[in-house]
């Protein structure tokens, strides 16, 4: 298959790449050792080209960066500075196609996982301002909004065990004071009412981000402790959700002043309740 993906990119032959790009996703997609075998037989350059030649060409440019973004499931190691690059372009595009834009998100979240050089790339080449506008401007798509927040979250993870100090703190304290992120994200809960997997990702993000006193006050401030508090009794039948919650409600109350606004706000009965209600769910 990889060598009739690259045949085809190497003649830009159009009608073949995109059934070859196809099959291709759908091998690296079955199991780790096949993408490993792929990425020891050159698969990314032949990708990274055949994304170059969909990008030039229009069609085909969200298959392509879905097959890259297989490919790299678990072998961050294998993005460089130009792959990089086309991430960003494909995140930059003024009104980007919204299958592009997701195939993109999801190459980003594959790249930085346990990958502190990738973060680090993306983080100084501008990449938050673009998951935050992504959040910001697509509140029609839930899947979308649910992508840009999951690739908002692996930037603030400490999980490449090769490194031993991580700029996880630095990129959240980058993405509330430079990007308004708690904003956005507390924004976009609420315009998420109603699917829980989206609400899941957005308080899994929030988490991430009350890493200072000032930040938990905020999340108070913007009104997404009471929006929380009523999610907990709406949701009670979500354990997604429930543990979701649980933990943003958690991560703010690292600050005093929000631990009585939490009481206040009569979270601790949830809280109880929660427990009660799913005690066959160690998570929660």
């Amino acid at each position: 298959t990889l060598e009739s993906l690259g045949r085809a990119v190497a003649e830009q032959d159009m009608a073949e790449v995109p059934p070859q790009l196809s099959a291709l996703a759908a091998q690296c997609k079955e199991q780790l050792a096949f993408r490993h075998l792929a990425g020891q037989n050159g698969a990314y350059p032949v990708l990274f080209s055949a994304c170059e030649l969909a990008a030039g060409s229009g069609d085909s440019l969200p298959q392509a960066l879905s097959a890259l973004g297989a490919l790299l499931d678990g072998q961050p190691d294998l993005l460089d500075a130009a792959g990089r690059e086309l991430l960003l372009r494909s995140l930059r595009e003024p009104r980007g196609d919204a299958e592009v834009t997701m195939a993109a998100l999801r190459c980003v979240r594959h790249a930085c996982l346990k990958h502190e050089h990738n973060r680090r790339g993306f983080v100084t080449a501008g990449i938050l301002p673009l998951l935050t506008g992504t959040i910001a401007r697509h509140r029609g798509s839930a899947e979308l909004v649910r992508a840009a927040a999951a690739a908002l979250r692996v930037m603030t993870f400490d999980d490449d065990i090769r490194v031993p100090f991580g700029h996880a703190h630095d990129h959240a304290k980058m993405i509330v004071l430079e990007n308004d992120g708690l904003r956005v994200l507390i924004e976009a809960a609420k315009a998420f009412r109603d699917n829980s997997g989206v609400l899941s990702e957005l308080c899994a993000t929030l988490s991430r981000l009350s890493v200072r006193n000032e930040f938990c006050q905020e999340i108070v401030d913007l009104g997404g402790l009471n929006f929380m508090v009523t999610l907990l009794a709406d949701c009670m039948e979500h354990p997604d959700v429930v543990k979701q919650v649980l933990g943003a409600i958690r991560a703010v109350a690292g600050n005093d002043d929000v631990k009585d606004a939490i009481v206040g706000a009569g979270a601790t009965d949830l809280i109880v309740l929660a427990i009660s209600q799913h005690l066959g769910n160690p998570q929660v």
